[in-house]
């Protein structure tokens, strides 16, 4: 005869109330909000619109009969986006160091940090906008400093790589906002966060490399 509280399975097996699993473990945390995978992702995305301004954004063929002489042998000049747009470059590095920085800040930092990284990427996607919007004004610079003459008149041909900028900073937008909801997951790094010693063990679940150098960093052996 079994006790009224407990419930037995088909085979006989008597279990807990309720059918309640074995206590101590925790809900697998689903693959989008890996702390690993969140932080690839923001790094990627704000590499790869690092890397776009280092590639030619247009190519800029000026008129022989303006420029020159002078300009002959430059008629035809490249753009590269780090001068098209300037801005792109320091922003991708904000946005890259607040991504390294969210997988070891606390809660509240957390929600600066992904206030900035969003501000970041709207400042990338509005620099590479304006520059698929109007390409001669943005390649006046440097035709100006190639011939020496400003306001000269181009053909201009955009490449592939402001539009690259445009949808990496989308992107990196969106991957900064699944930090909010993504980090409820992730283990708590300072004795603000959640009650409890920081020498406590951590709950059952696999450890990834963030969480190994943390450990290792309170001189614990994550091994």
């Amino acid at each position: 005869m079994t006790s009224s509280g407990a419930t037995v399975d088909p085979a006989g097996n008597a279990g807990t109330p309720g059918g309640a699993g074995k206590p101590g473990t925790r809900r697998a945390t689903p693959a989008w909000a890996r702390k690993s995978t969140l932080v690839l992702l923001i790094t990627v995305l704000a590499l790869a619109a690092f890397g776009s301004t280092t590639q030619t954004w247009m190519t800029a063929t000026l008129d022989p009969n303006q420029v020159g002489q002078a300009g002959a042998a430059q008629s035809v000049i490249q753009v590269q986006g780090s001068k098209a747009a300037t801005t792109v470059t320091a922003l991708a590095l904000v946005a890259l160091a607040g991504g390294l920085a969210a997988a070891i800040a606390g809660r509240i930092a957390r929600w600066v940090i992904t206030a900035i990284i969003v501000l970041a990427s709207a400042g990338v996607v509005t620099a590479a906008a304006i520059v698929l919007a109007d390409p001669l004004a943005a390649a006046q610079g440097t035709i100006a400093g190639a011939t020496g003459i400003s306001g000269s008149q181009a053909h201009v041909e955009l490449t592939p790589f402001p539009a690259l900028a445009v949808v990496a900073g989308c992107l990196l937008a969106l991957a900064a906002v699944l930090i909010l909801p993504a980090s409820r997951h992730w283990k708590t790094r300072t004795k603000y966060d959640a009650p409890g010693a920081a020498g406590t063990a951590a709950a059952a679940g696999p450890v990834d490399e963030i969480d190994s150098w943390d450990r290792l960093s309170r001189g614990e052996d994550p091994t």
